[in-house]
């Protein structure tokens, strides 16, 4: 069997409408795309909610080796029956004219109350690709930790945050203690573990 490479494939787009457009919107295809063996499939209904593309970063001061972490309110949680109020890293979603280092270093402020003065990307990734067109660019910032802490958040957004600044792992220990923890906390905490020396080592004085 000859298969096909991914620069081989093919999608065909039969049709796309927009059921739903509120904040977030919801668009559903019918399509069909080549399959492995170089044939087409059948016609598929695909439902995709649009949610726009989303920033994360994890403050973290290296010259105490402190993390910030926030905790807030969740829908998605609520609803999935699980606790609703999670440890997440700051998050926002990327704006019209925005750079994704931009939204991290303004949801920073806004979520956290911290200056962030250098970033290192970690990753861009898609938390849920079977239906959600969202990417995630998580990043790590530098901060400094003295002070950090208290509730913060844009009252007219609705957002009520409280502030933690923790050892990176009892942070890591507390998010995988959560039970549906946060994936954007789990990532960024993962890789600062293993990459902490040489963090450290780039962004201490």
């Amino acid at each position: 069997m000859n298969e096909t490479t991914p620069s081989e494939r093919a999608v065909e787009v039969l049709e796309k409408t927009t059921p739903y457009r509120g904040f977030f919107r919801m668009d559903v295809y019918r399509l069909r795309h080549r399959t492995f063996d170089g044939g087409w499939t059948q016609v598929l209904s695909r439902e995709v909610f649009e949610r726009g593309h989303a920033v994360a970063v994890l403050p973290y001061d290296p010259e105490r080796d402190r993390v910030i972490l926030i905790e807030q309110f969740r829908i998605g949680a609520f609803a999935a029956g699980l606790d609703a109020w999670l440890l997440e890293t700051v998050a926002g979603i990327i704006e019209a004219g925005e750079s994704a280092e931009e939204v991290a270093r303004r949801e920073a402020q806004e979520e956290a109350g911290c200056h962030i003065t250098d970033l290192a990307p970690i990753a861009e990734v898609m938390l849920s690709p079977g239906g959600c067109s969202e990417t995630l660019s998580i990043y790590c910032g530098r901060v400094d930790s003295r002070g950090a802490g208290g509730i913060h958040g844009l009252a007219h957004e609705g957002e009520d945050i409280r502030v933690l600044v923790l050892p990176p792992e009892e942070a890591l220990a507390r998010v995988m203690a959560t039970r549906g923890a946060n994936a954007n906390a789990i990532i960024p905490l993962q890789w600062l573990l293993l990459n902490r020396r040489e963090l450290r080592e780039r962004w201490s004085p």
